[in-house]
Order: C-alpha cells, then structure tokens, then sequence
C-alpha cells in the first residue's frame, strides 16, 4: 500500500475517545524507511497512531499538545518479509491498571516486553477536537509529514468502545498455528467497522456502513492473504546479491557492483507441480541480455555464478537461449529480451523441467506429458540435491550492469500492473498472464497443501 491510503473526515466529539480496539492481518515488505502507519486520527498536530517503526516493532503512540501522552513500542520485531503478522492494539484509559490501558497483541500473544512503555493516564481522550481525519494504511505525524504502509493490509477491524484481545480475532490451528477468525464475535459500535475482508474493498462489512475511500494512489488487489500466503522473491537471503526489493519484493533490481548470482523464492519444492511467471523487464547493459531464471536447490551463498552454476541449479539464459546446470549451457530455445515473460513449470513428481517464452513452451515441451517429459529438462529429484527443496530463482549472469525483473507468483501482477488477460487455472490457485497447465498450481501455502 506504499503511498496508497484510506481516508474519512470525522467529527471526534461523536468518538469514543477512551476505548477502541484496531486488528488488522499485515505482511511487510522490504526496504521500509521510517514508521510505516497501519492506522492514524490525526489533525493540524496532534495524532494517534498505531504503526510499525522504524526498527520493525509494533508502536502506539499519542502525540497532543506538542508532548507524546501516550506510547508503546514493542521489543518484538516484525522481520519475516514472507508471512502475514496479526496485530491487535487494544485500548481502554478508564482501566484502573496503567499497563491495561494500551495493550499490544502479534499472533496472539500480548507482547509485555518494550522499548518504550508510557501508558495513558487514567480517562485520557486519545482522539480530541484537533483530529478530524482517519486514515487506514497511512498516518501524519505533529510536523504534517505522512507516511504510508509498506506492505498489504487484510481484514481490518476497528471496534469503537470495546477492549478486546487478539483472541477475539485469532485463534491456534490443532497444529499450533495461528489462524484468521474469518467473522469473528465483536461489537464494533457506532464508529466501527470491518474493510479489506475480501479483495480491496472499502466497503464496511461490519453492518454500519462505516466505508472508506481512497486518500490517494491506487488501491492493488492480491490473492495474497493470511489464509493462502503466495511466495515472493526472498529479501532475507540477499546478502551477496545486494539487489534491491519493491512492490511487495517481486520487483528486483540487481546491483551492477561485479556481484553475479541470484535471489531466490521465500517457499521450496519437495514435490508436487508448480508453475510461476516471470517478467524480464530490462538490463543496463547496452548490448546483449544476460539474465538467468530457473530453480536452484539452496539460497545463494557466493559471490560468484547465477542461476545454473551449480549441480543442482538451472537457469534459462536470456542471452543464447541456452539453458545452463553445473555450468555447462546446452541447445535449448529462443533468446529472450526486455518485457518477455518467462513461465517456468516444474514437475517434482517426475522431476522435469520446462519454460515457457511469452506463453510458448520452448523445446516443444508439454508439461502435462509426466515421466515421458516430452521436450523437458530433466533435473535431480529434490529429494537427492543436498537440500531436499528447488526454489525459483532469477538474477544476472554479468553483475556489471545489474538487471529488472518482476516475478508473479500467482497475485495476477507484474509490479503494479495486473496481467493484461488472465489464463485458465484449474486449480484455481492463483492468477497468470498465461494458461497454467493442468496439475500445476501457485506456489503458495494452499498450493503446497493440494
């Protein structure tokens, strides 16, 4: 939602001031600079704000007559770019404990821990006269300066005059696992409301017909959400590459610095059929393509080779068509340039390989022909390649100039742009610029699961 945002004008005298709870599903994406707000009352000064800071904790804050009133910052970070995070601030200042009056709950546990706890004092109005304006996904602080989320946000619940928990909201899996209540039991009272339930909606689910609308940019929708998590190209292992991560980290930019490898996705392969697209958007470099996507078995740990150095790597290489495993190249298909789309399906039941250039199967291959592998790579099972995983990977061959790329993993986006007609699906996982053969899906926590 980076410079999109949510916004209505309201009239704080029809608030309550005292008592509210926000839970919202976030997944944050890499390369945030400063607070990045979930939620903001605000007016020419003072704020209310609960937001994810600078060092990646969660914080509520309170900001009136030029002094903070009231704030919480947890020790606990938000540092898995891959997942969605719950998070529920629950707020009462008449509660006669001064550490119940702002409380603060990530995946259902209430987070004690903080490097700064200054609780409201008792009966403190946390929204007065001076906040006329309610932004969801942005905030402005005591200067006028607006930050915006960078992430997504899901199903956000602002329940006016209610202190609840994260329980309220969430509960455990028989596996441990904290899940999405997808209604859950609460009052929302006058003011409150339930948007971004499904899809980008702003319309209020909660009954009170309490609806946003767009502040400014442009609102995305994503099949991303806390109940089918898609993967995305990982920042966490980018150490040697050093690219660069934007619009949910499926934009990549390489580093032209002399470092050639690869960045690779957040979730693995150990079976199963999954296919994904890959858009090559451009290279610095004036003559000649050297981009390489494919699968690898690990995540780069060099500082030298891309996709298809190693043993258990293959990379389709932009500039001969070629594709490369242990860094041997062998005949292949077509070249491929500035703003192709590369599908990549890969057969882990029968450990074939195939690629697709702007919805053409290179080779004459046909993903749906299993152990024959009409036209295939054939590839190591996953459960011999030292890791037990493949993961879909792309990077540069040469790391003088650097590379663009933007992977779609099933969102239906390139960047910011949706696919211009999607392809059929039968798995109905996930949205393609290209036809999905049939026994493939997205590669996403649902598509592990088929």
């Amino acid at each position: 939602m980076a410079n999109t945002y949510l916004s209505k004008n309201i009239t704080p005298s029809n608030y309550n001031r005292r008592k509210f709870t926000l839970s919202a599903w976030v997944k944050k994406a890499e390369g945030v600079v400063g607070a990045s707000p979930i939620l903001g009352f605000h007016g020419s000064t003072d704020y209310t704000m609960i937001r994810v800071d600078a060092s990646s904790g969660i914080e509520f804050i309170c900001y009136q007559s030029s002094s903070v009133v009231a704030r919480k910052q947890t020790n606990m970070k938000l540092r898995d770019f891959s997942g969605w995070y719950h998070v529920v601030v629950a707020v009462d200042t008449d509660n006669g404990t001064a550490s119940n009056r702002n409380r603060i709950y990530v995946n259902g546990e209430e987070q004690t821990s903080f490097v700064i706890d200054t609780n409201a004092s008792s009966g403190l109005d946390l929204i007065n006269n001076n906040q006329t304006n309610f932004d969801i996904g942005s905030g402005v602080d005591q200067g006028g300066s607006r930050g915006y989320f960078s992430g997504i946000l899901s199903h956000v619940h602002y329940c006016e005059g209610y202190q609840y928990s994260a329980s309220d909201f969430g509960e455990y899996d028989a596996n441990g696992v904290w899940k999405i209540i997808i209604e859950p039991s609460v009052t929302y009272g006058t003011n409150g409301f339930f948007i971004l339930k499904d899809g980008n909606s702003v319309t209020d689910q909660s009954g009170n017909s309490n609806n946003f609308t767009v502040g400014g940019g442009t609102l995305t929708n994503t099949e991303d959400s806390p109940s089918n998590v898609f993967a995305t190209i990982n920042p966490l292992t980018n150490f040697y590459q050093n690219s660069t991560f934007s619009n949910g980290n499926n934009r990549i930019v390489t580093t032209n610095d002399g470092v050639y490898n690869y960045n690779e996705s957040t979730l693995g392969m150990s079976s199963g059929k999954y296919y994904m697209e890959v858009k090559y958007i451009t290279s610095a470099r004036p003559t000649n393509d050297f981009a390489r996507f494919g699968i690898v078995n690990a995540p780069s740990n060099r500082t030298i080779g891309s996709v298809g150095y190693g043993l258990y790597e293959y990379g389709y290489y932009s500039y001969n068509g070629k594709i490369v495993n242990n860094d041997i190249q062998t005949n292949y298909g077509d070249t491929f340039t500035d703003n192709d789309i590369i599908g990549i399906a890969v057969d882990l039941d029968n450990n074939k390989l195939y690629f697709s250039k702007n919805g053409t199967w290179q080779n004459s291959g046909d993903p749906t022909s299993g152990s024959t592998g009409t036209g295939a790579i054939s590839i190591t099972p996953a459960s011999d390649n030292d890791t037990g995983f493949y993961f879909f990977a792309g990077g540069e061959e040469d790391g003088t100039y650097g590379v663009t790329f933007e992977t779609n993993f099933g969102n239906g986006y390139f960047g910011t742009t949706a696919v211009a007609s999607a392809g059929t699906n039968a798995s109905g996982n996930g949205i393609f610029e290209y036809d999905v053969p049939t026994g493939y899906t997205a590669l996403s926590t649902k598509g592990l699961n088929l």
